[in-house]
């Protein structure tokens, strides 16, 4: 424990989708390394779900940033969400990076989302957290501009 640390020095903002209304489709953030954190953290959210939709979420694993040998990360996929059920809903997986093939040179993580059937209102994010070297909030993603 770091009392002394702020929550932003801890944990880096990593990958996003950024909210959007998806078309029934699957899309992913970008492939980023984990070397440098013990603990990863996806954030899905939905908005109003399109008529009968359906989303699908899950970290994926691979050998480089470009999506090399890409593979499913077991048990890192949520129940899917549903229309009926589904509207303004958060889901969170979180990933241990000790789980990841690191033996087979897999050290890349990035999370699939896919929207089935209608188009429906999403974002997602990604998070770096338990940095292996402080702060984390250094590695955020092009797209932080400000921390305060």
């Amino acid at each position: 424990m770091f009392p002394n640390a702020k929550p932003s020095e801890r944990m880096s903002l990593l990958a996003t989708l950024e909210p959007v209304s998806q078309s029934a489709t699957t899309v992913l953030t970008t492939y980023v390394p984990v070397k440098n954190f013990q603990t990863l953290v996806a954030l899905l959210q939905t908005g109003v779900l399109g008529a009968s939709a359906t989303v699908d979420a899950k970290l994926r694993q691979a050998q480089d940033a470009s999506g090399t040998n890409v593979k499913d990360i077991t048990g890192k996929a949520v129940t899917q969400i549903v229309k009926a059920t589904g509207d303004a809903k958060q889901v969170l997986i979180n990933l241990k990076t000790a789980d990841l093939d690191t033996e087979g040179g897999f050290g890349f993580v990035a999370l699939s989302v896919t929207v089935g059937t209608a188009a429906s209102l999403i974002s997602a994010a990604l998070w770096g957290c338990d940095p292996r070297f402080m702060p984390a909030d250094s590695l955020n993603q092009a797209g932080v501009v400000q921390v305060v």
